[in-house]
Parts: C-alpha cells; sequence; structure tokens
C-alpha cells in the first residue's frame, strides 16, 4: 500500500512539476515585449501617454480660443454701446427737410470730369480755334 502511495505521489509531482513548466512557457510568451500581450500593453501605454498629452495641448488651446473670444465679445459690446450713442445722437439732429423739402434727401451723383475741365465726350479746342485731331489719328 505504501508503494502505490509512494507512486501516486511521484505522479502527483511529477504533473504538477509538467504544469509548471508549460504554465512558465506561456507567460513567458504572454510577458515578452517583441509579440506576446506585454508588447500590445506596451504600445497601448505608449497610445495613452501620446493621448494625454494630446488631451492637455487641447485643453490649453481651448482655454486661448475661451480667452481670446471673450476679449473679441467684450469688443464687440463696447463698439455696440458706442454705435447706440451715435445712433442716439443722429436722432438729435434737426430734420434737414423741415427748411421747405418734402423730407426726402437726394443723392446727386457727380459725373467724371474731363482734364481740364471740359465736359466727357467734347472735343478739345486748338489754340488757333479749329478742333484738334481725336487721339489715335496721325497728322
Amino acid at each position: 500500500m505504501e508503494v502505490i502511495v509512494n507512486v501516486l505521489m511521484g505522479a502527483g509531482a511529477l504533473g504538477a512539476g509538467i504544469f509548471c513548466f508549460v504554465l512558465s512557457r506561456r507567460l513567458g510568451a504572454f510577458t515578452t515585449l517583441e509579440g506576446g500581450m506585454g508588447g500590445a500593453i506596451a504600445v497601448l501605454s505608449a497610445q495613452v501617454d501620446d493621448m494625454t498629452r494630446a488631451l492637455e495641448a487641447a485643453r490649453a488651446a481651448g482655454a486661448e480660443s475661451s480667452r481670446s473670444l471673450g476679449a473679441v465679445n467684450e469688443r464687440a459690446g463696447l463698439a455696440a454701446e458706442r454705435l447706440e450713442l451715435l445712433m442716439a445722437a443722429l436722432h438729435d439732429l434737426p430734420d434737414p427737410g423741415g427748411q421747405g423739402g418734402d423730407g426726402r434727401r437726394r443723392l446727386v451723383r457727380a459725373g467724371r470730369r474731363a482734364p481740364h475741365g471740359r465736359a466727357p465726350g467734347s472735343v478739345p479746342a486748338a489754340q488757333d480755334g479749329q478742333p484738334e485731331d481725336a487721339p489715335g489719328e496721325a497728322a
């Protein structure tokens, strides 16, 4: 009976040794940085670091944009207040139509002026009273 127990104990020890050997090989492949899970974990860790840096840069850019937008908004508010004051000042001006007009403004367009005060399209006169040749004609 003792012999049977010793044989079973030896078989159990041998099985446990084989189990430990296989487990150590699998764990070794699991933790290698070249191709196993350890490599994948190292790559993911590096990506997390890169993403953290990118997130911090985005936060800084967002904060800067927020500050700049606040400054532009402040300037726009000041410009709006100034425009309101100018509009109020325009309402205080006297009515130009109260001097006998119909109250409407008239737009007068100035025509193009020819050189030396001549009207556009007129033929310039020569010094001797004869019209000058048109531009482009040879004398």
